[in-house]
This record gives structure tokens, C-alpha cells and sequence, in this order.
């Protein structure tokens, strides 16, 4: 099994270039689901659930080429669905165990054959990720369905979905890009209230028009998306990784330094660049030839200080950089509270970060962190796929030799972290099986 070998203590210094996102990856490459032309999908991360996605695809019926980019952090994925009406739309648990998003098939096999049968899905162990607010809304469209030997057996009476004014009891990033992509084929119009408005949402809504969908209200939380008979085929680069952008941000606020993150969207990330800002770190934005760079500076004698931050849905702070903030805050000077809305179990990695010297305490969903600690490397285990990318910043900066085990968390979300972070003056690396991006 790989793991990561670190050797701290080296600031941060050049040019990275940020990958497709895959949270924005992986509603799209169900989206295909929904025509029987291709679908071209660009800046796809070379990331683990990536290549699961596209293995559940198949195992549906569809055909894929894969094409990666001559480093080996990116693909180009043609997709065409146009077989799967002599499949039985089935995708298995051999698959979707390691994979949550993997529900998303659902939603576009109702909207267009009327029938799906999903297994329960996987992923990470952060906490209660449940279905239910997918299935009401499918079963209010029209649905029935019901669960079966941890499968969804799902059927629509009739083979088409219904429109509807629907309000989601809270906001779900997944079962608002589930009821969108079932939506853009129902009869009528549904009014999707209370949606999730992260940018990922926003990167589906405009591949889905590109395909013909009629959809109105994008990047807000009332959606409106009238059906229309069949989707076009189309091509669609994803929008950049912000999680992963912010991944290196925290990385350059914790080991010091002076980095260029290339083919991003500062937006994205606004409220980590705020609170990083308050921290002490500087930031420049300008134009690059890609698209927008932005330049993060903490020189190795700035001191960090000590801020409060609380998880919320976007635009508020990500959930998916919480882990890493916490990274961050073991070196600023003070005491940090930092307190997790979203999921009640994701403060695994606390245990870890005290193994290398942390000085933090957990209670209930808040965590109080007090710096500055003098981390010192050791072995570390990684829980969950953010929590890696957490010990790996913590390494950059322990003295001595961090060893992070179980990276094939990492793997799942992040193409090539280790050669990014090598080009930038990182001392790390793979070793064990081998790297898979």
C-alpha cells in the first residue's frame, strides 16, 4: 500500500496549475446518462473516483474514451449512452461501495428510461450522508421506489418523470444536481427551492443547457428547469477545483513561502482567501493566460494569528477545507475555535494532528486549537479523503520525517498532489505501489 514520506520544514515556492474539479466532474459525467449522442468532458482530474465513475457508467451500458494529458493530472472523457436501452440499468455494489456521488445515476436513468436500479452508496466515513432527500424528491416527481437488499429499485409508472414546486428540506449539493439532471426530461416545469449553490451546481446546469436543457435561476437558490423531450450530446470543460486550489493556499499559509496558483477562479475560494488574509497571508489576483492567478505570500518570519471560522454551505466556508484550515491554525499564534456545521464526524484527522504535536481539543462539533506548536514528524494514518491532504500540509511543516499511511483516501480526490507539491520545492514522496495518477 503507498503511503507519502515528508521530510518539513522547506517554504513553498513557484507556479502550480489547478486540475478540473471533481466534485464538478462527477454530476457531469452522469449528465451524459441523460442523451444517446456524445458527450465530451474535458479537465477531468486523473483522480480514483474519476475512473470509478467511469466504471459505473459502463457497467450501465455506456461507451467511454479515455484520453489523459501528456503529465498525467488531467483526462478528456467521450461518452455515449446510446445502448443502455438493452441494459438493465443496474450499478453495482462492487462499484458504488467506494463512491458516494455514484447516486447520481439515479435521477438521469429515471428521467430517461423510467427504471433504475442503484446500489446504497460508499465514500468517505465523515459522518450521516443520507439519500432520503433525493428519493422524496424523485418519489414527488413520480417515482416509486424502494429499497431492496441495499439496492434503490426505482420505476416510473408510465416511463416520465413529473414536474413539480419542490422545497428541499435542507441544502444537498447532491440531490440538488440529482433533481436538476432528472428534471431537464419530466413533463412540465419543476421549481427546485432551498438548492444548493456552489459552483459545482452551476458547472452542471451549464453543461445541461449546452445539451438543450431549459433552465433558469443557475448559480441561485431557486432553480427553474422546464423538460424538454431529448438532450443533445456536447463538450464542456470543467470548472476548476476550488478544494483543491484551497488545499494549496493552506499549504503555502502553513509551510511559508510564495506560490502562483494558475487556472483558478478566486471567487470560488473567497471566503478562505478572507480568513487566510486575516491570518496574515497576502494575496495578489491578476489575469493569467489561462485564466485568473492568484499569487499567496507568507514569508518563512511572518507569524500567523489565531481566527475563528465556522463551516456553512456556499458561498459561506467549505466543509471540504475545514481539515486543512486546521493545519493552518496549529501555527498561528492564539487560540482558533473552529466549529463544523455541516457533517458530525469530521474532526478524525484532530487525533492525527496531535500525534505530530497539535495542541487542540475536540468538543462535540467544535474544535479549539491553540498555537503556535512546534509539530514533529512521525507516522500518521489518513480517515478520509480531505483529512489526507490535512497530515500531508502538517508534514510540510513538522520537523524531521512524517510518514502518511493510507493515501489511497488522497487518491480519490486529488490527481498527483505529491508531484505538485515536489515542483514547488516540497521534499516528498510516493513510495510502496506506486503512484496511480
Amino acid at each position: 500500500m503507498d503511503r507519502l514520506v515528508i521530510e518539513g520544514g522547506v517554504p513553498l515556492q513557484g507556479h502550480v496549475v489547478i486540475s478540473g474539479a471533481k466534485n464538478a466532474a462527477l454530476p457531469c459525467l452522469a449528465a451524459a446518462l441523460l442523451s444517446a449522442e456524445p458527450v465530451t468532458l474535458r479537465h477531468l482530474p486523473a483522480v480514483s473516483d474519476i475512473r470509478t465513475m467511469v466504471k459505473v457508467l459502463q457497467a450501465l451500458g455506456c461507451s467511454a474514451e479515455i484520453e489523459k494529458d501528456p503529465e498525467g493530472f488531467e483526462l478528456t472523457a467521450t461518452l455515449c449512452a446510446a445502448g443502455l436501452e438493452q441494459g438493465d440499468l443496474r450499478a453495482p455494489y462492487e462499484l458504488v461501495k467506494t463512491m458516494r456521488a455514484s447516486i447520481l445515476v439515479l435521477g438521469p436513468l429515471l428521467a430517461r428510461f423510467g427504471k433504475a436500479s442503484v446500489s446504497l452508496p460508499g465514500g468517505c466515513a465523515i459522518g450521516a450522508r443520507p439519500v432520503n432527500l433525493h428519493l422524496e424528491a424523485l418519489e414527488r416527481m413520480g417515482a416509486e421506489i424502494s429499497i431492496d437488499k441495499g439496492y434503490v429499485e426505482a420505476q416510473v409508472p408510465g416511463g416520465k418523470l413529473k414536474g413539480m414546486n419542490h422545497t428541499f428540506e435542507k441544502v444537498s449539493v447532491g440531490a440538488t444536481e440529482n433533481i436538476l439532471m432528472a428534471a431537464t426530461l419530466a413533463e412540465g416545469t419543476t421549481v427546485l427551492r432551498n438548492a444548493a449553490q456552489e459552483p459545482e451546481i452551476t458547472d452542471l446546469a451549464q453543461l445541461l443547457v449546452k445539451m438543450g436543457a431549459l433552465i433558469e435561476g443557475i448559480g441561485t437558490p431557486v432553480l427553474t428547469i422546464r423538460g424538454v423531450e431529448h438532450l443533445d450530446g456536447g463538450e464542456h470543460s470543467v470548472v476548476a477545483d476550488r478544494i483543491e486550489a484551497g488545499t494549496f493556499l493552506c499549504a503555502v499559509a502553513a509551510a511559508g513561502g510564495d506560490v502562483v496558483l494558475d487556472r483558478m477562479i478566486p471567487e470560488h475560494v473567497r471566503s478562505l482567501i478572507d480568513l487566510l488574509e486575516r491570518c496574515g497571508c497576502v494575496f495578489t489576483e491578476r489575469q493569467g493566460q489561462e485564466g485568473m492567478q492568484l499569487r499567496v505570500q507568507r514569508e518563512p518570519g511572518q507569524k500567523l494569528r489565531a481566527r475563528d471560522v465556522a463551516t456553512s454551505p456556499y458561498p459561506g466556508f467549505p466543509t471540504d477545507l475545514q481539515a486543512q484550515v486546521m493545519a493552518v491554525l496549529t501555527q498561528a499564534s492564539g487560540i482558533s475555535v473552529i466549529k463544523e456545521t455541516i457533517f458530525e464526524n469530521r474532526f478524525q484527522h484532530a487525533m492525527e494532528l496531535e500525534r505530530l504535536g497539535a495542541n487542540l481539543r475536540i468538543d462535540g462539533p467544535t474544535a479549539i486549537v491553540a498555537g503556535p506548536c512546534a509539530l514533529k514528524g512521525c507516522t500518521v494514518m489518513a480517515t478520509d479523503l480531505r483529512a489526507s491532504a490535512t497530515l500531508v500540509i502538517a508534514g510540510l511543516v513538522a520537523e524531521g520525517q512524517t510518514t502518511v499511511d493510507r493515501i489511497y483516501h488522497l487518491d480519490r480526490g486529488y490527481a498527483g498532489l505529491e508531484r505538485k507539491l515536489q515542483a514547488l520545492g516540497a521534499r516528498i514522496q510516493r513510495v510502496g505501489g506506486g503512484s496511480v495518477s
